[in-house]
Protein backbone atom coordinates (compact mmCIF):
# COMPACT_ATOMS: atom_id res chain seq x y z
CA UNK A 1 0.00 0.00 0.00
CA UNK A 2 1.13 3.47 -0.68
CA UNK A 3 0.10 6.72 0.91
CA UNK A 4 -2.33 7.18 -1.99
CA UNK A 5 -4.24 4.12 -0.71
CA UNK A 6 -5.13 6.16 2.37
CA UNK A 7 -6.94 9.19 0.95
CA UNK A 8 -7.42 12.57 2.52
CA UNK A 9 -10.64 13.05 4.51
CA UNK A 10 -12.24 14.73 1.46
CA UNK A 11 -11.52 11.76 -0.81
CA UNK A 12 -13.26 8.43 -1.13
CA UNK A 13 -12.32 5.82 1.48
CA UNK A 14 -10.33 2.71 0.51
CA UNK A 15 -12.62 0.02 -0.89
CA UNK A 16 -12.75 -3.75 -0.88
CA UNK A 17 -10.71 -5.61 -3.51
CA UNK A 18 -13.46 -8.19 -4.15
CA UNK A 19 -14.72 -8.05 -7.73
CA UNK A 20 -17.64 -5.63 -8.01
CA UNK A 21 -17.59 -4.63 -4.33
CA UNK A 22 -17.44 -0.96 -3.42
CA UNK A 23 -17.73 -1.59 0.33
CA UNK A 24 -15.46 0.18 2.77
CA UNK A 25 -12.20 -1.67 3.40
CA UNK A 26 -11.76 -2.82 6.98
CA UNK A 27 -9.07 -5.50 6.54
CA UNK A 28 -5.69 -5.81 4.83
CA UNK A 29 -4.84 -9.27 3.49
CA UNK A 30 -1.07 -9.53 3.01
CA UNK A 31 0.04 -12.24 0.62
CA UNK A 32 2.69 -13.38 -1.81
CA UNK A 33 2.99 -15.98 -4.52
CA UNK A 34 6.15 -17.94 -3.69
CA UNK A 35 6.58 -18.87 -7.35
CA UNK A 36 6.88 -15.18 -8.25
CA UNK A 37 7.87 -13.24 -5.13
CA UNK A 38 10.72 -13.34 -2.66
CA UNK A 39 9.63 -14.60 0.79
CA UNK A 40 9.71 -11.15 2.39
CA UNK A 41 7.67 -9.41 -0.32
CA UNK A 42 4.03 -8.68 0.49
CA UNK A 43 1.25 -7.72 -1.88
CA UNK A 44 -2.04 -6.58 -0.36
CA UNK A 45 -5.73 -6.83 -0.98
CA UNK A 46 -8.27 -4.82 0.97
CA UNK A 47 -11.45 -6.45 2.26
CA UNK A 48 -14.76 -5.33 3.70
CA UNK A 49 -16.30 -7.34 6.55
CA UNK A 50 -18.47 -9.30 4.09
CA UNK A 51 -15.61 -10.42 1.84
CA UNK A 52 -12.74 -10.94 4.34
CA UNK A 53 -13.38 -14.65 4.77
CA UNK A 54 -13.92 -15.33 1.05
CA UNK A 55 -10.76 -13.50 -0.01
CA UNK A 56 -8.77 -15.10 2.83
CA UNK A 57 -9.90 -18.57 1.74
CA UNK A 58 -9.07 -17.81 -1.91
CA UNK A 59 -5.51 -16.86 -0.97
CA UNK A 60 -5.18 -19.48 1.77
CA UNK A 61 -6.08 -22.50 -0.36
CA UNK A 62 -3.25 -21.48 -2.72
CA UNK A 63 -0.78 -21.03 0.12
CA UNK A 64 -0.46 -17.29 -0.60
CA UNK A 65 -2.03 -15.73 2.52
CA UNK A 66 0.54 -14.44 5.02
CA UNK A 67 -1.39 -12.13 7.34
CA UNK A 68 -4.79 -10.49 7.93
CA UNK A 69 -4.71 -7.18 9.79
CA UNK A 70 -7.28 -4.46 10.52
CA UNK A 71 -6.76 -1.57 8.08
CA UNK A 72 -6.26 0.94 10.89
CA UNK A 73 -3.48 -1.25 12.37
CA UNK A 74 -1.66 -2.06 9.11
CA UNK A 75 2.00 -1.08 8.95
CA UNK A 76 3.33 -1.47 5.43
CA UNK A 77 6.43 -3.67 5.36
CA UNK A 78 9.18 -2.59 3.00
CA UNK A 79 8.67 -4.14 -0.42
CA UNK A 80 4.89 -4.53 -0.11
CA UNK A 81 2.48 -3.22 -2.69
CA UNK A 82 -1.18 -3.22 -3.47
Amino acid sequence: MTSSDFPSPDAESPTCSAKGCRGAAVWVLAWNNPALHTPERRKTWLACEEHREHLSQFLGVRGFLKDVVKLDQWVQPEGSER
